[in-house]
């Protein structure tokens, strides 16, 4: 790594107890389906950690040709208990979902589609991108509001800059930017940093934050530690200070936080719940609300989950089948 093996000590913690406080997630390689399968790279969730503070789920994609790769997408597909955070660096997606929601997904603007008891929704890269490059996260709701309404919310960080770096908040509050979106999630952090070549940055965060940094165009050092381009840094609670050091080409990096959710998940396919139980009756009611199964009596009466969506679009993902074990809970 260049100009990343030493980095100046912090102030609240020596390197060696930096690099010791620092894990470093590797990504994983995953398919998003269709003849071309667009790559995507998975540091959340993974068996070593599921969670950073609510944040349960990332996927790091591109830059990809689209001609080559067929770009996103992704047909009708349900979620539960959850909300989704679009954030693209280049290209456009059109996202429909059965809120009644129809939006582009562009760089610099954040879309947030909060699922609560139940959505469907569909992400399809615009015919006119060329090269799609971008994230697409998931947080975890509390058990308090995770049956609510769902909801959708767009909104576009004005950039802060600051010494060797500029700065958009889109989820929660860094610095003087605070992000005005209603997550129904507590005590949560998302942001965009450009780091300058060879730049540093000290920034001050919540002593009961966990973080994550996700290295997104380039190897950048994270209170010290080395972390290869596309892995996570994940920083447990404890330090009132975050340093983030970039190369010779300077770094983009995806800055995620929040208070430990506290709660134990179940997260399957494209559903959170708390049990098995649960998501086995999600995937069940999802099924027959679109047609692909049938109805089960149990679910006679139960007010419909995921709603209805316009005519003449791609026909929807079904459910993969359950495994033949009980899911178990993550934290």
């Amino acid at each position: 790594m260049t100009n990343l093996e030493k980095s100046p000590d912090l102030e609240v913690l020596g390197a060696d107890e930096m690099c010791t406080a620092t894990e470093v997630l590797e990504p994983r390689l995953v398919p998003l389906g269709g003849p071309r399968a667009m790559t995507v790279y998975r540091t959340l969730p993974q068996r070593r950690r599921s969670l950073v503070g609510a944040w349960c789920f990332l996927d790091h994609y591109g830059p990809d040709d689209v001609s080559t790769t067929g770009g996103m997408q992704v047909p009708r597909h349900p979620h539960t208990g959850l909300a989704t955070v679009s954030w693209l660096f280049s290209g456009r997606i059109e996202h429909l979902d059965s809120g009644g929601n129809a939006a582009a997904v562009v760089p610099g603007e954040l879309n947030l589609m909060i699922a609560g008891r139940g959505i469907t929704h569909q992400e399809l890269s615009d015919s006119e991108t060329t090269t799609l490059h971008g994230v697409q996260l998931w947080y975890a709701m509390p058990d308090a509001t995770r049956f609510g309404e769902n909801a959708f919310a767009h909104y576009v960080p004005e950039p802060l800059t600051l010494s060797g770096a500029t700065v958009r908040v889109f989820i929660g509050a860094l610095l003087d930017s605070v992000s005005p979106v209603d997550t129904r999630t507590p005590d949560l952090l998302g942001a965009e940093l450009m780091i300058e070549p060879g730049a540093a940055v000290r920034l001050p965060v919540r002593a009961d934050f966990e973080l994550a940094v996700l290295a997104e165009s380039d190897d950048v050092a994270v209170n010290g530690t080395p972390v290869g381009h596309r892995s996570l840094a994940y920083v447990p609670p404890g330090s009132e200070t975050l340093e983030i050091a970039a190369g010779d080409a300077g770094a983009r990096i995806i800055l995620l936080g929040g208070v430990p959710l506290g709660e134990q998940i179940v997260m399957w396919w494209n559903f959170v719940g708390r049990d098995h139980d649960e998501v086995v009756e999600f995937r069940r009611r999802y099924q027959a609300e679109l047609g692909l199964e049938p109805a089960d009596p149990q679910d006679a009466g139960k007010p419909a989950l995921f709603g209805e969506f316009p005519p003449g679009q791609p026909r929807p993902l079904p459910a993969p089948a359950l495994p033949n074990a009980r899911l178990r809970p993550r934290e």
